[in-house]
């Protein structure tokens, strides 16, 4: 599986590299295509060898903070326990390069858009796959403990709100994260899952010739924590790119539960902590894509992203935090969003 890139004193340009892994690896004369980008420096391209075979390269430069190992290391687990994701193929762990098993252009989204009528046994779907995963024994992971999820949720403050102001580093930031930490602190410290962290319908494939949770092709995974099991049920029902329908939301938290009985008041009350959490951390995400990477179209998403923030903080559980955030933290009007596009890194 294994492929060392040849290591030439000249070959420090990196797409000379890039060429050199694809050769060795014997796909040299395959016609390439770029497929996606995403937030992070990694990059795609679709191989399609003279057969027709294709294969995916994953491009992830360690010179930009990028490591091939935790998604080598996550692929393989998930497929020990049934799961699809990418098998690996060929690799250079060093430089960063990956040859993977192209699992087909079916994302969600699109996947939907073209047919509304799939919506429905794809996110049942995605529930499934949630069942075999947290049912499964958990590899060794960092926690996502109640310090890191604090701290992500408060760059809501930090990026967010310092972008609309200027105000850095406010009591009120503090506040909030004594306030956030008290709630998602019994979360941390009970029964962890592997959360796959980034679980969303642009990032979860339908391959509807296969069976089972396997139907589910799984991209991005490479960030994988131990967390609580709402974690992943949250992001996939409140998708920061597509809108799912309230009632699609709780018939797959409901379904959620019947495959896992426990505590029910106590796991909704989780997923609505969690839901803070997340979403707070996307809204900070966000306004740095833009302000501090120059990428502004993701100030598009983030009313939607708040609309979760609101649905969350109407949970009872949320009441010792629910009117610091709407005091502290300015809703994202229109002037507020043009604000932010007007700070974006050029």
């Amino acid at each position: 599986m294994g492929c060392k890139t040849e290591r030439l004193d000249f070959m420090t340009d990196r797409s000379t590299l890039l060429s050199a892994f694809i050769r060795t690896s014997g796909w040299g004369n395959a016609n390439r295509l770029t497929v996606a980008g995403d937030a992070s420096n990694r990059r795609y391209e679709r191989l399609t060898a003279t057969s027709g075979a294709t294969i995916i390269l994953m491009d992830a430069p360690a010179d930009k903070g990028e490591d091939v190992r935790p998604f080598f290391a996550i692929a393989n687990h998930l497929r020990g326990i049934g799961l699809s994701a990418p098998e690996i193929l060929h690799s250079d762990i060093e430089n960063g390069f990956l040859l993977i098993e192209d699992l087909g252009d079916g994302l969600f989204k699109q996947v939907i858009a073209r047919d509304e009528s799939l919506e429905l046994p794809l996110y049942e779907a995605s529930v499934d796959v949630l069942t075999v995963l947290h049912a499964a024994p958990m590899p060794t992971l960092a926690p996502y403990d109640t310090a890191t999820m604090t701290n992500f949720a408060a760059r809501a403050y930090e990026f967010y709100l310092s972008a609309l102001t200027g105000a850095q580093n406010t009591p009120e930031q503090a506040e909030f994260e004594k306030r956030m930490a008290a709630l998602l602190a019994p979360l941390a410290n009970g029964p962890q899952v592997l959360i796959q962290r980034d679980y969303h319908a642009e990032n979860l494939l339908w391959m509807p010739e296969r069976s089972g949770a396997a139907r589910v092709g799984l991209l991005d995974f490479q960030d994988a924590m131990s967390g609580h099991a709402a974690y992943d049920l949250v992001s996939i029902l409140q998708d920061a790119r597509r809108d799912v329908p309230p009632a699609m939301e709780a018939a797959m938290i409901n379904r959620y539960l019947a495959q896992n009985p426990q505590d029910e008041d106590a796991f909704r009350a989780a997923y609505a902590i969690l839901g803070v959490q997340r979403n707070l951390r996307i809204v900070g995400a966000f306004a740095k894509l833009c302000t501090v990477l120059g990428k502004p179209r993701y100030i598009n998403l983030i009313p939607r992203v708040w609309e979760f923030v609101e649905r969350n903080l109407a949970h009872p559980a949320l009441a010792p935090v629910a009117g610091h955030i709407r005091n502290t933290l300015p809703f994202p009007t229109p002037e507020a969003l043009a604000l932010l596009k007007s700070k974006c890194a050029t």
